[in-house]
């Protein structure tokens, strides 16, 4: 039994896997496989349920792996995904697969349509939200592994986002459900606003931790030691090999499908505590945080669903988070939410009643003050 608690976890692997094969083949199927990705979430999370169980597993080394390999599997993804943007056939990797398979991937590109190429670039940014920012972040919560931190920040590179490994352990999760927290959404702001304001104020955020990092240390603010620098240096790298791939075309896709990947986290970020106050004295609580335990996302999502155990202690692994089943409540599973954050209408219609809920049950009479004070902040 305890077996099939391992082999969970590689559905994260299939689903990315099963995104780069659908990619490559090119034409309909790419539109078809990135609906194929939403229903499996969305439908999955619906008719399966929640997982609330916490088995004690004992092989970490296999479990730290799972997360490793992401890596390997995300630079396949957007290889392949980039692959699509060029004009020739770099390293002759599309005649050597047509040669392997017999399935004309040269042919099949060509034939591929303009609006499939937009569905490429947003499936490739869900896949760099998914297999690079998850994993990404459960490995840069690991700060005294310096593979694991070395690999998560590589993962975070292709969404241009390494300073995420540097706000979100130092500022996010001290001061998330406050109005210090850049990634914390307040009561009334639109998701596509958020997106915008969020980056801006997390990457000034980062830099202001790294550089007091620094100068407590005796180092210069520019230089070699400053990983805010070398984290962009890092993006700066991958986006040299999209252009060494094919141009300027071929660049200026994946730096699209990039932004779209960090676009993904933001709205993660934003439906994880939107709404939700703290006094910047008191605790981080499992109430802080929105939760969810459905048994799709929190499978192939390395139970960043579990978020209320996450933000309590974040210094416990995903394989030993908590369902918290009486944390606050998300409206579904994580893409399913996600969709349901796109159109701003129905996401402050369906959160009303949600966050009174929260005020009521769950907040401190000081919150509740805070809650009845709150405003959008621009």
């Amino acid at each position: 039994m305890n077996f099939l608690h391992y082999l969970k976890y590689f559905l994260f692997h299939l689903i990315g896997l099963f995104a780069a094969v659908n990619l490559l083949a090119g034409g309909s199927w790419i539109g078809t496989g990135l609906l194929a990705i939403l229903g499996l979430y969305v439908l999955g999370d619906i008719l399966c349920g929640d997982d609330t169980s916490v088995p004690r597993l004992q092989a970490g080394w296999l479990l730290t792996a799972q997360l490793w390999l992401a890596l390997p599997l995300l630079a396949l993804i957007v290889f392949i995904s980039t692959w699509t943007a060029c004009r020739g056939d770099p390293l002759g990797f599309g005649a050597w697969i047509t040669h392997a398979s017999g399935y004309d991937v040269l042919a099949a590109r060509a034939a591929t349509p303009a609006w499939q190429h937009c569905a490429a670039v947003v499936q490739t940014g869900l896949m760099i939200g998914m297999v690079g920012t998850i994993p990404g972040h459960e490995l840069t919560h690991r700060t005294r592994d310096p593979l694991s931190m070395l690999i998560g920040r590589w993962l975070l590179a292709f969404s241009v986002d390494t300073a995420f490994s540097i706000e979100h352990v130092y500022g996010h999760h001290r001061y998330v459900s406050t109005t210090l927290d850049p990634a914390t959404a307040p009561r009334g702001r639109n998701v596509y606003w958020h997106i915008v304001v969020s980056t801006i104020k997390g990457n000034i955020s980062a830099w202001e931790i790294e550089t007091r990092r620094l100068a407590r240390r005796g180092y210069a603010r520019f230089g070699w030691r400053n990983a805010y620098l070398r984290g962009h240096l890092m993006s700066v790298v991958l986006v040299g090999a999209a252009w060494a791939m094919g141009g300027g075309r071929a660049a200026l896709y994946f730096i699209l499908c990039a932004l779209t990947g960090k676009a993904m986290l933001e709205i993660v970020n934003y439906m994880e505590h939107y709404g939700l106050v703290r006094d910047p004295g008191t605790p981080v609580q499992p109430r802080h945080s929105w939760n969810t335990n459905r048994r799709i996302s929190s499978w192939a999502m390395f139970n960043l669903t579990r978020h209320s155990h996450h933000h309590a202690n974040a210094n416990v692994h995903y394989q030993d988070l908590n369902p918290f089943p009486d944390a606050p409540m998300m409206a579904s599973g994580y893409l399913g939410t996600m969709m349901l954050a796109l159109v701003p209408p129905l996401w402050h219609r369906l959160m009303a009643p949600r966050l009174a809920a929260w005020d009521r049950d769950h907040a401190t009479d000081a919150e509740r003050a805070l809650a009845l004070s709150a405003k959008v902040r621009t």
